[in-house]
């Protein structure tokens, strides 16, 4: 282990959802933790019936449960006790039950906005992190004894040095950018129209994908009976989708989604952002750790974003914990190593089967369409291949980390 004087164990770039936990889950563990921010944190502000919904995986509850910030969570959690998967205008349907997976719920709908606050209030309390903030990166490097940064921040500049740096800082990555690494890259030609819908009829807690020949439909239970909306439209749409106003909206989703809720009767703000895949094919470099939608960008039709990013944090934490407990040096290769590839099996294989069910799901070839329509009523008919496709959903397939388990790192 080398001599040389660094200013932290752990430097995290990117103070989203992801680079917040994962400073939370390595706080109280003996590391010297800093969290680089462009902008200072702060309390997102009053509830709204604009506020975007995101959708936990079971096994994300359990990575917040051994975090103990679950209970938490879950006074502003709607559970998903159902999913119901369709292909609009065809026979093909699919249907999980949290109670056939002795599970307490397939997942849970939490806005952003109330995760968002839980973290911030936990990490004000870790007396171990120092959030830097409002800086910015404008130089990365590494070398065999640390990595170092150079910051901007109030006009001035500095060089941060760390025995491991980890790039939490979205699809945009300025470290992975400024580490040339190489990545997969695809643009579906389709945006996702997002915002919150209320359905006259009660939602039960079921979550909808719907698939049509524009793409993916979800509805989303969240509180106050309101459903978190996703609509996948080609590109060409998006424009005169955006310009409806709430009734047109109402209207053509209606038509898109059908009447299992009954009629839609309020909408809210609606944003869009066009969707693509993008991986990096390298997950670490020397002293430099590579997570969430740094490594991975996906096509929301799983719903497997945030979850996947959650999960590259359960493993980082593992093998960060495991060195230091071994008395190594937190930012060795041998730790990295494992980090990647315990990482990059899952990664592959979640950015090839969301691509593979978009792609899938808008071939207009009614072969193939015949298909897609007998597999989905296929895994209905067949327990042993919804179960796993149910597990891997939650996000508890594989070797999994600690607190993938529930269990304090």
């Amino acid at each position: 282990m080398s001599e040389m004087r660094t200013d932290f164990d752990v430097l995290i770039v990117g103070g989203g959802m992801v680079g917040a936990s994962l400073a939370i889950a390595l706080s109280e563990h003996q590391l010297r933790i800093g969290l680089l921010e462009a902008a200072i944190p702060s309390d997102p502000g009053r509830p709204s019936y604009d506020d975007r919904g995101i959708a936990l995986a079971h096994g994300s509850q359990k990575i917040f449960q051994a975090m103990g910030l679950w209970e938490h969570i879950l006074e502003d959690a709607t559970p998903i006790k159902d999913i119901h998967i369709s292909d609009r205008g065809h026979f093909g349907f699919s249907h999980l039950n949290a109670a056939k997976e002795n599970v307490d719920a397939l997942g849970h709908v939490v806005t952003a906005r109330h995760l968002g606050r839980h973290l911030l209030e936990r990490m004000n309390q870790c007396a171990d992190v120092e959030v830097i903030a409002p800086a910015r990166v404008v130089a990365v490097d590494s070398s065999a004894e640390s990595a170092f940064v150079e910051v901007e921040q109030d006009g001035q500049q500095r060089t941060i040095h760390t025995k491991l740096l980890v790039a939490a800082d979205g699809g945009k990555s300025f470290i992975r950018e400024q580490l040339d690494v190489p990545t997969q890259r695809w643009e579906y030609g389709q945006t996702a129209v997002v915002t919150n819908i209320t359905p006259e009829q009660p939602h039960n807690n079921v979550a909808y994908e719907r698939f049509t020949d524009s793409g993916p439909v979800a509805l989303l239970p969240m509180t106050e009976n309101r459903c978190a909306l996703v609509w996948t439209v080609r590109d060409e749409q998006v424009d005169e989708v955006m310009a409806f106003d709430d009734a047109q909206f109402i209207q053509h989703f209606q038509e898109r989604f059908g009447h299992r809720l009954g009629r839609f009767t309020r909408v809210g703000k609606r944003n869009h952002y066009p969707l693509n895949l993008l991986r990096a094919k390298e997950f670490t470099r020397e002293r430099i750790a590579i997570i969430g939608n740094a490594a991975h960008t996906l096509h929301p039709i799983a719903g497997q974003g945030f979850n996947l990013g959650l999960r590259d944090v359960s493993a980082l934490v593992d093998v960060i914990l495991a060195a230091q407990n071994e008395h190594d040096d937190v930012g060795h290769s041998s730790a990295l190593d494992r980090f990647s590839q315990w990482r990059k099996t899952e990664q592959k294989s979640m950015a090839l089967a969301t691509d593979g069910l978009a792609r899938l799901f808008t071939n207009p070839l009614k072969s193939i369409r015949l298909g897609r329509n007998a597999g989905l009523l296929l895994v209905d008919l067949f327990p042993p291949l919804r179960r796993g496709i149910a597990r891997g959903a939650m996000g508890l397939l594989g070797k999994l980390p600690r607190l993938s388990r529930g269990l304090k790192p």
